[in-house]
């Protein structure tokens, strides 16, 4: 009797913390699914539910220069600062996972602290110094901001896949007459690829995004599509700005995808 009480009262408490659960996620997926929905609205103006289907704010996205322009400017700075973020990211997990020196666990805590810092904060001070320089609103510029932000996903998923790695392999393949840079490529970088394809995907989405650092560094020449977008929305707000929203949903969704298929999202967040 008192084991059925017991089993009555935690089925209660279960339901309850299920419903809680699922408040939670909706209220927190709600405003995803307006913005994704009225996305295809034919109106001149975002509603939910939309009255009817189109995709006729997609096709405006791509028939107007500006944003053409800024997501062109938005692929371009994807394309420099993802690889440069991953051949560095993946060069310092490698050696701090490695070697032992003084000051070991500060400098990694320094190569992390971009995620702890505001991202205001980092802007005003790049403007600072690129103003400084002469660089301000330059492309160069763009590729600095967004590898300080993009480089501790890289350093954090590449650390995370050498943790998980056996050292002894890579003693195993020295003994046996490899040198450490056949080592490294035969042995090693297999290994670790599937956190170095996250903290790609990681810094791509983080660059694409990012719109903080932009703000303050972009110039009318290097404006991208977040910066576009938030310059567009002061101004009016048709359903182009859903679009746009949509469409970085969608890569986000592919990202999570892709970095849970490699190396999984609870090793990683």
């Amino acid at each position: 009797m008192a084991r059925s009480m017991k089993k009555r009262r935690f089925s209660t408490l279960d339901g309850i913390v299920w419903a809680t659960g699922i408040l939670v996620y909706v209220f927190l997926l709600l405003p995803v699914l307006v913005i994704a929905l009225s996305a295809f609205s034919p109106t001149p103006y975002p509603t939910f539910p939309p009255s009817g289907f189109s995709l006729h704010w997609f096709g405006e996205v791509f028939r107007n220069e500006a944003w053409t322009a800024a997501l062109m400017n938005s692929i371009v700075l994807l394309l420099i600062v993802t690889p440069l973020t991953v051949l560095l990211g993946t060069t310092a997990a490698y050696a701090l996972a490695r070697l032992r020196f003084p000051g070991r666990g500060a400098l990694q805590a320094f190569m992390l602290s971009p995620l702890m810092i505001p991202q205001v904060v980092l802007g005003i001070a790049l403007l600072y110094v690129f103003t400084s320089l002469g660089w301000s609103g330059s492309l160069g510029a763009l590729v600095i901001g967004h590898m300080i932000i993009a480089f501790p996903y890289v350093v954090r998923t590449v650390s995370v896949s050498m943790s998980n790695m056996n050292p002894r392999l890579e003693l195993a393949s020295q003994s046996l007459g490899a040198g450490p840079a056949e080592t490294f490529y035969k042995i090693t970088l297999p290994l670790i690829k599937p956190g170095i394809i996250a903290g790609a995907v990681f810094s791509a989405v983080t660059s694409f995004g990012e719109i903080s650092i932009s703000l303050f560094v972009s110039g009318p020449s290097t404006v991208t599509i977040p910066v576009r977008t938030f310059g567009y929305i002061e101004q009016t707000f048709d359903p182009t700005v859903n679009a746009i929203s949509f469409l970085f949903i969608v890569v986000s969704i592919v990202a999570l995808i892709i970095i849970e298929k490699t190396i999984g999202l609870t090793k990683v967040m």
